[in-house]
């Protein structure tokens, strides 16, 4: 391993540590909302402008605004739309995502001897199972964060996507390269607000290059490797290396053929993995897009509508030529360029 241990000053890791564990005491408790808020508040510094104004003195409209944004009731999240998922479980997750989110937005988020430990330290609250060693950097979007069931010693890096809508399953020693996104639903094609999440499975040892992006319901076999860019769409073999959009098997990882499957297109086996839906009984549906999903008839299916007055005429073509002091002109001057419209001036010859 080309890394060296580095260690802060003693006094300045015992500060981390006693932080540390005032944070894990603080999170542990049962009203979770006031919590977050005072340690966003202590976070950035407003610590001081924050007991003022919950001591109900007065305080420009646009700084109350933001000391009320603390408060992860105050606030409204993405996640809180999805009606598949259990309002109970959603709301505390979200008092953590924010203070996840919020955290990632304040200084201390530069000073990895305090970010590794306090996200370590957020997961264990948040995830559904978090193991030891996590060494999770800066800019992790994390959709809900109680789907997630994370093993030892993971690695993910900065600006990754964990899309737990559905159920992510991390095992011990996975590697998430910058920039990569795992996904655990879709969207239907016709009606994108028709939503099915999968669970999708990174077993130990797998590797994910930079930029690279999981399909929901794929499995990433044991020490497997997909390449950066790659996209997969089906289930990658213990030990091969996976690459290209859609991704294939292009080798096996050398020293590990005796016990590797033979190569191959990557099955496809995601439906196996699909989660059932169970929604609320009675629930405010909300369609963001509100688009028409029936199919259109073409225009020439529709002669009333061709045939009407009102409709504007059919935009035609002319040939340009070219003036008469123009070296083109004594060749007839036509240019091989053509007006988009004949009622409109033609455009400059240049």
């Amino acid at each position: 391993m080309t890394k060296r241990h580095v260690d802060i000053p003693p006094e300045a890791q015992a500060t981390i540590d006693q932080t540390i564990e005032h944070i894990d005491t603080r999170l542990a408790e049962e009203a979770l909302a006031p919590t977050i808020a005072e340690l966003l508040a202590d976070l950035f510094g407003d610590w001081d402008a924050y007991q003022r104004y919950r001591n109900g003195e007065t305080v420009p409209p646009i700084t109350r605004t933001r000391l009320q944004s603390y408060d992860p009731r105050n606030a409204l999240i993405e996640t809180e739309h999805w009606a598949e998922q259990k309002l109970s479980a959603l709301q505390e997750a979200k008092c953590l995502r924010y203070l996840w989110e919020g955290f990632d937005l304040s200084p201390l988020s530069n000073n990895l001897a305090f970010a590794i430990p306090f996200r370590q330290t957020l997961a264990n609250h948040l995830f559904a199972e978090a193991g030891d060693g996590l060494r999770l950097f800066g800019g992790i979007k994390i959709q809900c964060g109680h789907n997630i069931v994370m093993g030892d010693n993971v690695v993910v890096h900065n600006d990754v996507l964990l899309d737990d809508r559905g159920r992510l399953s991390v095992g011990d020693r996975v590697s998430i390269a910058d920039r990569s996104h795992v996904h655990t639903h879709d969207h239907d094609t016709v009606d994108q607000t028709e939503v099915t999440t999968y669970e999708t499975i990174l077993e130990d040892d797998v590797r994910l290059g930079y930029g690279s992006m999981i399909s929901a319901g794929c499995r990433i076999g044991r020490n497997a490797m997909v390449g950066a860019g790659a996209t997969t769409l089906g289930d990658a073999p213990p030990h091969h290396i996976v690459a290209g959009s859609p991704a294939k098997s292009v080798k096996v990882k050398p020293g590990w053929g005796s016990v590797a499957d033979n190569l191959g297109p990557l099955p496809d086996n995601r439906e196996r993995r699909r989660l059932p839906t169970e929604l609320p009984e009675s629930f405010d549906e909300f369609d963001e897009f509100g688009r028409n999903l029936s199919p259109l008839k073409t225009y020439r299916d529709r002669p009333s509508e061709r045939a009407s007055t009102d409709r504007p005429a059919p935009l035609r073509r002319q040939p340009l030529y070219a003036p008469p002091d123009c070296p083109h002109y004594a060749t007839g001057g036509l240019l091989g360029r053509w007006a988009e419209d004949e009622r409109a001036p033609p455009r400059p010859v240049g």
